[in-house]
């Protein structure tokens, strides 16, 4: 065998889940609850599997979603908690293709290539 072997990682994974840390738990949970609804709309006739599991997790939070979100009941931060941690990994695939096309739209015409291509 030869010496140590050396990777580096070139691409930044990054789940909102992670990346809103910090953040209040509403704002983190809506955060969340957009992107996959942006997600299930860019889904193909053929993604059947996936788009029930994000219309179920959709269903699930907003049932979740009742009374004051900016001062929810503890039982009801804990689902929303749980929520999150649970559905960071679902629709990724998606998730971050959006991003990296939303990158890619602010690099070549910032807000007026946005609205060009629908983009908020």
């Amino acid at each position: 065998m030869s010496g140590p072997v050396s990777a580096h990682l070139h691409s930044v994974i990054r789940y909102t889940t992670d990346a809103t840390r910090g953040q209040p738990l509403a704002s983190r949970v809506l955060a969340r609850k957009d992107e996959l609804e942006h997600a299930l709309a860019d889904l193909g006739p053929d993604d059947g599997l996936l788009r029930v599991a994000i219309e179920t997790a959709l269903a699930t939070v907003t049932a979740l979603m009742t009374g004051d979100l900016a001062h929810p009941s503890a039982v009801i931060s804990l689902d929303l908690s749980r929520w999150l941690e649970r559905r960071k990994l679902l629709a990724q695939d998606i998730t971050r293709a959006q991003r990296a096309a939303g990158d890619e739209v602010h690099a070549i015409g910032g807000s007026l290539g946005r609205e060009r291509l629908g983009v908020p």
